[in-house]
């Protein structure tokens, strides 16, 4: 299983999607994608690839980073929230701020000088809540679930802007289901994908795949 699976799966069985039949892990790292729950049942696909949402088309034009990594991910996974810090401290005449005397700029440094009010990190941290709440209102459009789980690398430290990240989502999903949906963080965080995998255990032991609400160790 993919590791987004194994994200949801977790979060499903012992974390903050708990008693949902329907919801969605955004795992935002190194990389980007969705672990979907629908129905009680992880979605795996043809392939075992369903949710590389770090495929999606968000922004234009096309570039040739989006072979490799995709669009989405490109723009707003760890890396890309640093390359967009980066592009913007070269754009930016009059320089300063807490980034610009970084040697090696990462999406840590980024969050720790937004929390200061550095301006580039400011206007690079707005760019990926845009790009998040655009892919969160597409889950919801989607999929209806109710509940959206915010995990992964950056979205530990980043748990604190799902206020924006709804408010952005707010205005492209569906209405009926962002009205239904709830943006939690994770509650299991770096062990969401190892609850997972003692959860697919536990489902390979039983003979089978089973909701994860369904285990008495759920409840």
């Amino acid at each position: 299983d993919s590791d987004r699976a194994a994200y949801i799966l977790g979060e499903a069985w012992q974390g903050a999607a708990r008693g949902c039949r329907n919801a969605a892990f955004l795992a935002v790292g190194t990389g980007i994608g969705a672990g979907i729950l629908a129905d009680g049942r992880v979605l795996r696909g043809a392939g075992g690839v369903a949710g590389a949402i770090g495929w999606w088309a968000l922004d234009r034009p096309y570039e040739a980073d989006y072979r490799t990594r995709g669009c989405f991910e490109s723009r707003a996974s760890g890396h890309g929230l640093a390359e967009a810090a980066r592009r913007l401290l070269g754009e930016r005449a009059e320089g300063g701020g807490r980034l610009s005397a970084a040697a090696c700029i990462t999406a840590r440094d980024v969050l720790e000088a937004y929390d200061h009010g550095d301006q580039t990190a400011v206007a690079a941290v707005r760019q990926a809540v845009e790009l998040w709440g655009m892919a969160a209102a597409n889950l919801v459009s989607l999929l209806n679930p109710e509940r959206i789980v915010f995990g992964g690398g950056v979205f530990g430290p980043a748990a604190r802007l799902l206020a924006d990240i709804r408010a952005e989502a707010q205005q492209w999903a569906q209405p009926v289901s962002i009205g239904q949906v709830e943006f939690v963080a994770s509650m299991l965080g770096g062990d969401a994908g190892l609850y997972g995998a003692a959860r697919l255990a536990i489902e390979a032991a039983e003979g089978g795949e089973s909701p994860p609400e369904a285990s008495p160790a759920a409840r």
